[in-house]
């Protein structure tokens, strides 16, 4: 029952925390709110939660990199493809190798495996963290969808990377040649085994569905599944489960522009996603908070004679680990930036400089947290001889500190050096919502006359046929400015704005007089729940 405490404890914290960090008159990353929390749990019941780490990332890292997979603009992705495999791939392989050669000089009890394995949970960002800091600041969207898809593909390869470190520590030995093949493996197979998990499950429910029917819920189940089945289904066949998910997350994409989903079912999934992606995340960060106090705990008892540190050098080594991350990062964003456009005067582009602030703003959002959680917390408690992972404790206690300092200097930092910058606006995004708009409401005007010929031939109700052609194709003629040519887009989104602003209070209104019947007893409960649930449906397409 102690445990099954705790860990409602740090559901509620989470809970609180979304509260907690807008009742604070001054900005504070929810991440470290929930830090806090946790280590308030921890000094209430005086001890932390034991999880065995295979179990922990199980439960953690498949949902939220599937959801990283499903979710990211696969047009950015796409367009600054180049840029984001250079941060993805090129800056992690750098950061293991520079990272872990600074931790093993500057404590040599460390073995350099370990070392290596150190900087390679460390290098993976994550945009929830970034998410949570800029929320009160304006960044630009591309450098968002630059961050995004690094962080989605710098997830998998740095925490293959660890891998490897990890079997390199626990065996003593390493082959760069066996490493490649196997990295080949595993990345490929994992790969295709998240593609083929998402497609078949797909097909199979939609088969199903079609002949036998579904209950309302089992969709959404079948999703909230499908990340764990892909991950298992790769680490039975050796390969990496990290990147199945990850492919079955981009893949699901794919299979969600099918349209066959109902428009409840998709509102539906949206709010249990968003509610998993907050928890999970939320109770990682409570974790860490509660086990920080016995993490310090252990490090410091680490750094004994034996290690030869003391507590103060033991903080300054955490600190400086952190600041090479960062400097590292700055050093290889602004080198790739400079060859990147190098080439692209070499090819004859027309390129646009981008001011130092913006490079510093992306070394500064290279923020630690979930993933670098989970992943350190899987490190092996023995190896195979018998005796204790080498240097456990510190490792786990520098991955904690480097996910605190880059949390509290993106907040400091980032709303400064982004304050006031002013980059090129992309016209791309606005230009395509508009052309979707204009050919939608084509189209639908060709359905509603299609479909109203075949009732207005009809001698009764033809009239009321007529009416409701006229008023609902009227909808749509009024979106695309009174006419089915092309009208000022400017003036079409003001327009927009205005129709949401006058629907969302006349939804509110009707809202109101339906709960007021019910109140006075004129309408039942039931009848109350199904026109809400109509309204609420409505209104979830101006919000």
């Amino acid at each position: 029952m102690d445990s099954v405490g705790v860990v409602l404890a740090m559901l509620l914290a989470v809970i609180g925390s979304g509260y907690l960090v807008r009742m604070l008159p001054f900005g504070v990353p929810l991440p470290l709110v929930q830090i806090g929390l946790g280590a308030v749990i921890s000094g209430v019941f005086g001890h932390g939660v034991t999880l065995d780490p295979e179990i922990f990332f199980l439960l953690f890292l498949p949902p939220l990199l599937f959801l990283d997979g499903w979710r990211i603009p696969k047009v950015g992705l796409f367009r600054d493809k180049g840029t984001i495999l250079e941060l993805a791939l090129g800056l992690v392989v750098f950061t293991v190798v520079g990272a872990g050669f600074l931790i093993h000089w500057l404590v040599p009890a460390i073995p350099l495996a370990v070392a290596f394995a150190l900087a390679a949970i460390v290098a993976p960002t994550d945009p929830v963290a970034v998410s949570a800091i800029t929320a009160r600041i304006h960044v630009p969207h591309r450098l968002m969808h630059i961050l995004e898809g690094e962080s989605l593909l710098n997830d998998a390869s740095g925490l293959v990377c660890f891998r490897f470190a990890v079997a390199a520590a626990m065996t003593g030995a390493f082959s760069l040649a066996s490493a490649s093949v196997t990295f080949l493996w595993v990345a490929l197979a994992g790969i295709a085994c998240g593609v083929a998990i998402t497609v078949a499950v797909s097909f199979v429910q939609r088969v199903v569905g079609q002949r036998f029917g579904e209950e309302p819920g089992s969709p959404i189940l079948v999703n909230l599944l499908l990340p764990f089945g892909a991950y298992l289904a790769a680490e039975h066949l050796e390969a990496s489960g990290i990147l199945a998910a990850v492919a079955a997350g981009v893949t699901m994409s794919y299979v969600e522009l099918s349209g066959r989903a109902l428009a409840t079912t998709r509102i539906r999934r949206t709010v249990v996603w968003d509610t998993v992606q907050f928890s999970l995340n939320g109770v990682m960060f409570v974790l860490l908070g509660e086990q920080l106090p016995e993490i310090i705990e252990r490090a410091l008892r680490y750094a004994g004679p034996e290690a030869a540190l003391t507590p103060w050098t033991l903080f300054g080594i955490a600190l400086l680990i952190s600041l090479a991350l960062i400097l590292l990062r700055l050093v290889w964003v602004w080198v790739s930036l400079r060859l990147t456009l190098l080439n692209a005067r070499l090819q004859g582009q027309k390129v646009y400089k981008p001011n130092f602030r913006l490079v510093l703003a992306t070394s500064l959002a290279g923020v630690r947290g979930a993933i670098t959680m989970a992943g350190v917390l899987t490190l092996p408690l023995a190896l195979p001889s018998g005796a204790a992972f080498p240097a456990r404790d510190l490792v786990i206690f520098f991955a904690s500190a480097v996910i605190i300092v880059s949390l509290v200097v993106a907040s400091v930092g980032l709303p400064r050096v982004l304050r006031g910058l002013e980059v090129p606006e992309e016209t791309t995004e606005a230009a395509q919502e508009d052309l979707a708009r204009h050919n939608a409401a084509i189209a639908a005007i060709a359905a509603i006359e299609r479909v109203g010929h075949t009732h207005l031939g009809e001698s009764e109700n033809a009239d009321i046929h007529a009416s409701a052609v006229d008023h609902v194709r009227g909808v749509y003629e009024h979106r695309l400015g009174g006419t089915t040519g092309a009208s000022e887009p400017s003036r079409i989104r003001i327009a927009e704005q205005a129709e949401r602003e006058y629907r969302l209070a006349a939804l509110q209104a009707e809202r109101q007089a339906i709960l007021e019947l019910t109140h006075q007893r004129k309408v039942s409960d039931d009848i109350a729940r199904k026109l809400l649930r109509e309204i609420d449906l409505v209104e979830a397409r101006y919000r």
